[in-house]
């Protein structure tokens, strides 16, 4: 099986995490790469196999305006940086992803560049999208063009231009040569052309074998995306909203029925799961009970997809998007003040727990989903495989609650496999002719093993 499907990802934003500069001042943060090694071996002690690592290369500010992409961004160091980094994370046996920003670029790189300079002559004209030389912006330009998302700071690229693609295909190679990624996470996916995505496909099949592709994607039918034909996988936020909303809103149909919509589009695909990431404010701060942060790390990790820890969750940081701006979401963090973690502090024991689990179990990865208890406040299903079952049993309301199904696969016994963490409670199971009874604490949730 191809790597990506047993994959457990830790997702930093480097840039953040190391506390550059908000605008690039070309001046490193001393330390930056030890301090990332630093980190990925933290990302491995929870049990994590492949890193998404992002954005990453030369940009004016936050990353996603790309000036060079053959340079590693010179707040965070070099090339050869980097390319040492990976090469200490295939050693510990993790994959890296980055950020391919394909879709837009930033007013420094060379080609818009070239355009500003030469206008009607440039040989870059085509490479942009509704360039209008009889328009004017915000910079004096003299002309105007299309942009992501309103920003003319984000220029958009003619992704249907020959000599485009090519440039990023080159570039992919590039980074695949001087520095080993396994995959690339495509920024704002959902509007690439998807003849692009095709073509990419096509390339990266070829490049190195198993190389992953990741796609940004908020709304809509995700198999548009994520199929044979372009993409492995692609962003879940459709069950990232459900994640905290159904529990806020004591309604696990929420998820469930997510869940089932998105296995009637997307059959066997494999969606990237989270809670939080560097776009979105953090699960403290959505959440009105603390407590459901246990149930929610044990659905990324135990319902169909790829699970993703954003750097910082484990330790239940917050951060809330301030004045547009979304750098509270991506703090700078001192591995440090937070000894023996995954010992002693509950989220990150929980964590290291489920990583474990992930590694050990192949249920959670191969095995068929099969729903066994639903209601407002209570959901209870299995992951089966080979005769045995690792069951999900959660209770979001505020007091305790019985919770009786019948067993998956033949068992007299169950175990509870998050028994003895930091922030675990008893839970007595009953398993008694076929079915299993089980006593949750309130705003609980834990993995019970069932059958061989």
């Amino acid at each position: 099986m191809p790597w990506y499907d047993s994959a457990v990802f830790y997702h930093i934003y480097p840039l953040g995490l190391c506390g550059c500069a908000h605008q690039n001042d070309g001046q490193p943060v001393p330390g930056a790469w030890r301090k990332l090694d630093d980190w990925a071996a933290h990302a491995a002690d929870l049990g994590c196999n492949a890193l998404y690592i992002g954005p990453l290369f030369e940009s004016g500010s936050h990353g996603y305006d790309t000036v060079d992409y053959r340079t590693v961004d010179r707040r965070l160091g070099t090339n050869p940086e980097f390319a040492q980094w990976v090469a200490r994370c295939h050693a510990r046996g993790q994959k890296v992803i980055v950020d391919g920003v394909f879709n837009h670029v930033g007013r420094g790189f060379f080609a818009f560049q070239d355009l500003l300079a030469h206008r009607e002559q440039s040989q870059y004209r085509d490479w942009f999208c509704d360039v209008n030389f009889y328009g004017n912006n915000e910079y004096g330009d003299g002309l105007s063009y299309a942009n992501w998302g309103g920003h003319n700071l984000l220029v958009k690229l003619n992704q249907r231009n020959p000599q485009v693609q090519q440039y990023h295909f080159d570039t992919v190679r590039y980074w695949v040569d001087a520095f080993d990624i396994d995959g690339i996470r495509l920024d704002a996916a959902d509007v690439l052309d998807f003849g692009f995505m095709e073509n990419l496909r096509r390339f990266t099949d070829t490049l190195k074998p198993d190389f992953w592709l990741l796609g940004e994607v908020i709304h809509g039918d995700y198999s548009r995306w994520a199929n044979p034909r372009m993409l492995h996988s692609v962003t879940n936020y459709e069950l990232h909203k459900g994640l905290w909303s159904g529990h806020n809103d004591h309604n696990y149909f929420e998820i469930a029925h997510t869940m089932r919509r998105l296995s009637g589009l997307c059959g066997d695909t494999r969606l990237y799961t989270f809670s939080d990431n560097h776009d979105v404010e953090r699960l403290p701060c959505k959440l009105r009970e603390k407590a459901h942060i246990r149930p929610i790390a044990i659905l990324v990790y135990t319902l169909w997809g790829i699970p993703s820890i954003y750097y910082g969750s484990e330790f239940g940081v917050e951060g809330r998007k301030e004045w547009g701006s979304d750098w509270p979401l991506r703090p700078c963090l001192d591995l440090t003040d937070y000894p023996d973690c995954t010992v002693s502090h509950p989220i990150a024991a929980l964590y290291a727990a489920l990583g474990r689990l992930k590694a050990s179990e192949p249920a959670l990865t191969y095995g068929r989903v099969e729903e066994l208890v639903l209601t407002t406040e209570r959901y209870a299903f299995a992951r089966v495989l080979d005769g045995r079952a690792l069951v999900t049993v959660l209770n979001n309301a505020g007091s305790p609650a019985q919770v009786e199904f019948r067993a998956p696969v033949p068992a007299d016994a169950a175990q509870d496999l998050l028994a003895g963490l930091p922030d675990s409670q008893d839970v007595p199971v009953q398993v008694q002719d076929g079915r299993v009874t089980v006593q949750l604490p309130a705003n609980y949730g834990t993995i019970l093993a069932l059958g061989c």
